[in-house]
């Protein structure tokens, strides 16, 4: 049975809502120095561990994924409650992201107390370093309000992972609102950053009855994918960077590479091999230009998924501590 008109109209009213109190300006008066303070916060960070891109940008998508872009993965778990970020899913998440985030927000607290929340400071760093590091600009809308819960069992079911099916991640980003050209932009993300061997362990090591190495990797790749992961069970920080070619540049590399059976995990591939996705990722291969025109339309479009306003939400003193202590 389908929603009735009048659910639907509640739904877009309520979404419309949320998205007409952000804006681009919100801190002119009450911190104007809220964007240089996080684009050299970014710079800095990332000028030290070049990895900071991919892991912030990681970090936004899976906040904005489960409950919205709220900031309740920057929580940290207490006695009483398992937050987010140490759900399965969330244990490998680089705390160079968390730090670079906890470094603005501490400038912040300093120059502005107790007004610019951790959710826009992750929406806005996010966007920062992916123009940093050669991705395209887009304008961040601003406004949003901290989550006041946080538990890891909001997560199950939420991201997508290496064990679904193309049509269980088409379903997924689509309950999110997320068009399949949409989905193909944002799984460009994977044009640099890295995966851990456990991610991709299945595809180089006894993937099927008939074949050792999944058969649409590109056999050197493979070569040299097995050679790096060999001790992956005892040692856990084993990782290959998912753009071979350009690992430290957003660009458009990553859909290149999977026409040479260069994609790193399994949904990467998959990308052109499905009927529905290979349009788009071909597409994508063949024009840079059209991809970050894409990818920011996508990339803005989440960064509204479920923002808190009003009394829905606060301003965290801390971005890894609730102002009030949870029951």
């Amino acid at each position: 049975m389908g929603s009735s008109p009048l659910l639907i109209l509640i739904v877009l009213s309520l979404s419309v809502s949320s998205y007409a109190r952000l804006t681009t300006t919100y801190y002119a008066k009450s911190c104007p120095q809220f964007a240089q303070i996080v684009r050299e916060a970014a710079v800095n960070k990332q000028t030290a561990t070049p990895t900071t891109a991919a892991g912030t940008l990681r970090l936004f998508f899976h906040d904005c994924m489960v409950t919205g872009c709220d900031g309740s993965l920057l929580v940290a778990s207490s006695a009483t409650n398992k937050a987010e970020r140490d759900a399965d899913m969330n244990i490998n998440l680089p705390g160079d992201a968390f730090d670079l985030i906890t470094r603005a927000k501490a400038i912040l607290e300093l120059t502005c107390p107790g007004v610019v929340s951790c959710s826009d400071i992750l929406a806005q760093a996010t966007r920062d370093l992916i123009k940093l590091v050669g991705g395209p600009f887009y304008e961040v809308r601003l406004g949003r309000k901290d989550a006041l819960f946080s538990k890891a069992t909001d997560v199950d079911g939420k991201l997508p992972t290496q064990e679904m099916t193309m049509e269980q991640i088409f379903a997924l980003f689509a309950s999110r609102g997320f068009s399949i050209e949409e989905l193909v932009a944002l799984i460009g993300s994977h044009t640099i950053g890295f995966s851990h061997c456990k991610e991709f362990a299945n595809r180089i090591y006894n993937n099927s009855l008939t074949s050792d190495v999944d058969p649409t990797l590109n056999p050197e790749f493979a070569k040299g994918l097995k050679k790096l992961c060999a001790n992956y069970r005892t040692d856990n920080s084993m990782a290959a960077f998912n753009d071979v070619v350009t690992p430290g540049t957003f660009d458009n590399m990553y859909y290149q590479n999977l026409k040479r059976g260069l994609g790193l995990l399994t949904i990467d591939q998959k990308l052109l091999i499905d009927p529905k996705t290979r349009p788009f990722a071909e597409r994508f291969a063949a024009n840079q230009t059209d991809f970050f025109q894409v990818f920011s339309r996508s990339i803005e479009k989440l960064s509204r998924l479920d923002v808190k306003i009003g009394n829905k939400g606060e301003i965290r003193h801390r971005c890894d501590a609730f102002n009030t202590k949870q029951i």
